[in-house]
């Protein structure tokens, strides 16, 4: 039979102050398991919200607006911002970086009202001018406009009723008033 060859991978004990060198754990070496987080691995948890004390039903404390800063006081549905932060149904959120979005749940629909069908038909027995009744028009908006607001880990989403077509450009206008305060 053939001689057997060494292990290459086997420490030298001539070897053992050197760090680096196979055998020894040192600079450049693997190591097991999961190491620094890094693009691919999961990050590690953020940590826990601090305790926020709540009054009755569990709703929180109105937070006082800080004397330095932040922005102006508005609202919009349940969602308030007073200071530098933002105050919904389901906690506190910080209102540096937070993302707003609407979505348009609402529908104009227009027709014919029925007391214009009924002068219609009545004053086209005496003249042809009956008919100009057909040319009124009832506008009608039904649905709401969806807000959701997303920071420091939380969501909220809220519902504001459409009152008429321009229920939507209002909102759009306040929902840009507040991402010009989160930046």
């Amino acid at each position: 039979m053939s001689e057997q060859q060494p292990n290459p991978y086997a420490g030298d004990p001539g070897q053992a102050g050197r760090p680096g060198q196979p055998g020894q754990p040192g600079q450049g070496d693997y190591t097991w398991g999961p190491g620094e987080a890094g693009y691919g691995y999961p990050q590690p948890y953020p940590a826990a919200p601090a305790y926020q004390p709540t009054m009755g039903a569990g709703m929180p404390l109105p937070v006082p607006a800080p004397a330095g800063g932040g922005g102006a006081g508005m609202s919009l549905g349940d969602i308030t911002i007073a200071g530098d932060q933002i105050i919904t149904p389901s906690g506190t959120m910080p209102l540096r970086g937070a993302m707003w979005n609407a979505t348009d749940f609402s529908r104009t629909e227009e027709k014919i009202p029925t007391h214009a069908i009924i002068l219609a038909v009545i004053f086209f027995l005496f003249c042809l001018l009956g008919l100009l009744f057909l040319l009124m028009k009832e506008k009608k908006t039904t649905g709401y406009i969806q807000i959701t607001v997303t920071s420091g880990g939380r969501h909220h989403s809220t519902m504001i009723p459409a009152q008429d077509q321009n229920t939507y450009p209002w909102v759009m206008s306040q929902l840009n008033f507040a991402r010009s305060l989160s930046i």
